[in-house]
């Protein structure tokens, strides 16, 4: 009988969901997207810089004006800190009324996942614990759907 319940104890534990880490890290996996979401409404390079890795893939669908196609665009690195140097320099940072949202899916110990909402679309994005700090690796986005 001891044997069953240790036999089952240890079954339970190697089938439970994966934890995810600590509020610290869920925090920190939020504040990088919003700082990614930030960055580009304000024009902040900054925080661009502490939230992004600089070998960040970026890739992405939109429709033209009065099109229902969508077209798919990449976005380097060098093109982040471009369009927020833009935005500064033009003074056109977004309005207190566009859409901000970031939703943390899941924090594991090295990766993380999550999606943003912003005036150009969605978001979904994938990062990584580089060094201790959490850093966004990954990005697939889309405008949104027509209505």
């Amino acid at each position: 009988m001891r044997r069953m319940v240790i036999a089952l104890a240890v079954m339970l534990g190697a089938a439970a969901p994966l934890h995810a880490q600590g509020d610290a890290d869920r925090q920190a996996v939020n504040r990088a997207m919003l700082d990614y979401l930030e960055g580009f409404y304000e024009g902040d390079t900054a925080k661009l810089v502490r939230s992004i890795r600089p070998e960040v893939d970026k890739f992405g669908f939109w429709r033209q004006k009065d099109s229902t196609r969508y077209v798919g665009e990449g976005m380097p690195w060098t093109e982040f800190l471009s369009y927020a140097r833009g935005v500064k320099e033009k003074n056109r940072q977004a309005p207190a009324t566009a859409p901000k949202e970031v939703i943390v899916f899941e924090v594991q110990d090295q990766t993380a996942s999550g999606k943003v909402t912003a005036w150009w679309g969605t978001d979904y994005i994938l990062l990584g614990k580089y060094d201790g700090k959490w850093m966004i690796r990954q990005v697939m986005w889309q405008t949104l759907p027509p209505r």
